[in-house]
């Protein structure tokens, strides 16, 4: 989205129109889902994808249309034998699209004022009229900005009044909710990103750092080897901590927002990790290994102190069971399981630590 974003801002500026297009409601089986954002322009070109060729080159086709008016407007397409049929993409579901033309000279602040709390990494969510009778006010098409708080940070229609069913189903992007529609009005949340702490830069530590950063998770490594944290391994890293494991982790700023995976190279050095993270505030701690090293782990940390319900929100052994064998299935299996826990805030029971936690404690 951001560069997206970018492209709009110097084409416009460069004296070119372009139509920002998005997706803002998907109802049974489409190519993509809601938040989905495209730009066309003059030259039938494109930036981004809405999904479908025959669906984009309808798109395109109104959208030019609209770019000569200069008039915004929210698209329905069904898809069904009039699009997709020459490229198999008959799925039966329906796609509602903004369709918003942008020519030089236009007030393009709306879009400015996004790509600011996008690379804030704040949190915020986009409203949009697609119904203003159900929402009792606003124009088709009309656009809201607001923060994580619901406060309007900008406006792009022809009302600068937010109708009051806005405020009252919108849901913080704290939530992490995913696109919806409420009372005639499409939400789409823009979440904050997810920080996701990596203790271990081995071969396993830089596969998963690979997946995550292509999955937007902002990356940070712990390791106490610098030939194994360095820039060269790790490259999109936001941070590179080379230390003692310990001493690294000692005081480390962890938030909610904050997942940790220990993949360490030895049994001393995650069980050190775990004691540090178990009783943060970290949204997701998970640690890599047998259940028989996680139950000799989790034996010696009851011993030390750590709560027993510090452990149980611990996810071990990590990773969904795929039959993993190689490096790269490993780190797939993990992320998966990330990217589940993050969007979904669940992961199988198989991937939790409940049941063995449960039988150590009967002993301990």
């Amino acid at each position: 989205m951001r560069r997206l974003l970018h492209q709009l801002d110097e084409t416009v500026r460069g004296g070119t129109p372009v139509v920002y297009t998005a997706l803002v409601e998907t109802r049974g089986s489409t190519p993509q889902k809601a938040g989905a954002a495209m730009l066309v322009f003059p030259d039938g070109s494109q930036s981004g994808t809405l999904g479908g060729g025959c669906v984009e080159a309808e798109v395109k086709r109104r959208a030019l249309r609209l770019l000569d008016r200069g008039r915004r407007d929210v698209l329905t397409f069904h898809l069904d034998n009039d699009y997709g049929w020459d490229d198999g993409l008959i799925c039966g579901g329906r796609m509602r699209m903004l369709v918003d033309p942008v020519r030089p000279g236009d007030d393009v602040s709306y879009f400015g004022t996004l790509a600011d709390m996008l690379a804030a990494d704040a949190g915020c969510t986009e409203a949009v009229i697609i119904d203003p009778d159900t929402a009792g006010g606003g124009v088709l098409g009309d656009r809201y900005l607001l923060d994580r708080l619901g406060n309007v940070q900008a406006v792009r229609g022809s009302s600068e009044t937010m109708p009051p069913a806005v405020a009252e189903h919108l849901r913080s992007p704290d939530e992490r909710p995913r696109p919806y529609v409420a009372a005639g009005v499409s939400y789409l949340p823009c979440w904050k990103r997810c920080r996701l702490l990596i203790v271990g830069g081995g071969h396993i530590g830089q596969q998963i750092a690979k997946l995550a950063a292509d999955a937007e998770f902002d990356i940070w490594v712990v390791d106490d080897r610098e030939q194994y944290c360095n820039p060269e391994r790790f490259p999109r890293a936001k941070r590179l901590i080379v230390d003692a494991i310990d001493t690294a982790l000692s005081g480390l700023e962890i938030d909610e927002s904050t997942f940790g995976v220990i993949v360490t190279r030895g049994h001393n050095h995650d069980e050190e990790a775990l004691y540090h993270l178990a009783e943060t505030p970290a949204r997701y701690v998970g640690m890599i290994g047998s259940k028989r090293k996680i139950k000799m782990i989790f034996e010696d940390l009851l011993r030390e102190g750590v709560s027993p319900e510090a452990l149980r929100r611990v996810h071990a052994p990590i990773g969904f069971h795929i039959g993993s064998q190689s490096v790269p299935e490993i780190a797939i299996s993990i992320v998966a399981e990330l990217i589940s826990f993050r969007n979904l805030g669940a992961v199988p029971e198989s991937c939790r630590s409940d049941s063995l936690l449960d039988e150590i404690t009967k002993t301990v």
